[in-house]
């Protein structure tokens, strides 16, 4: 049986409003070996081996379909595509920019999106029975808005650069706030912080 997770809402637009949304309690990661056990014990007709070599030569058919521009969509599981994105350490182009091969050079297949089939989501829904699994509350820090900017003014007196992970230590904060609250600072120059980088690589130091 499946547990659900009530987890509150960070308060980023500071309307006082408590809300609250439900997720999935993931139990744990089932792999190629359990799934295809799975699979087989379900369909006596399929052999392991069998089972093997068909999900590895989907998995190679659907790799070269995506690589080639196209989506693919297959019943009672859903469509595949790709993302492309600029390689690490690349800067974008202008929009109106005429550089066709530094653009090619600069960028890569980076990911693939997935949307489920109706088909799979009903049968996954059939066979889902939910029991209560908890409640999950934001991270409140105990210091003021004030006191996290000197904790950080601090911290960069002595360190000079900032990241997210370690004000989340400064300020007892849960990721997403802590990154959205350095976001904010850096965004006003009376705060003293700027941020260098970007994405995942993004720090902050003194302007």
């Amino acid at each position: 049986m499946a547990k659900y997770i009530k987890q509150e809402v960070p308060d980023f637009r500071k309307t006082g409003e408590q809300k609250v949304f439900y997720r999935l309690k993931t139990e744990r990661n089932v792999g190629s070996r359990e799934f295809i056990d799975r699979l087989c014990s379900h369909h006596a007709g399929i052999s392991r081996g069998d089972a093997m070599r068909v999900l590895t030569s989907a998995s190679e058919t659907l790799a070269e379909l995506l690589a080639g521009g196209y989506s693919v969509s297959l019943d009672e599981w859903g469509t595949f595509k790709a993302t492309i994105g600029l390689e690490r350490g690349k800067e974008p182009d202008k929009i109106d920019g005429d550089e066709p091969q530094r653009n090619a050079q600069s960028l890569c297949l980076n990911g693939v999106n997935f949307q489920a089939d109706k088909k799979l989501v009903r049968n996954a829904s059939r066979w889902c029975k939910l029991e209560r699994g908890g409640v999950t509350r934001v991270r409140r820090s105990p210091y003021t808005k004030e006191e996290r900017l000197q904790r950080a003014w601090d911290y960069l007196e002595k360190y000079k650069v900032l990241k997210v992970r370690t004000y989340m230590e400064l300020t007892g904060q849960a990721h997403t706030t802590a990154a959205c609250e350095l976001r904010e600072f850096s965004r006003d120059a009376l705060t003293g912080i700027c941020a260098v980088g970007r994405g995942a690589a993004v720090v902050y130091v003194k302007r």
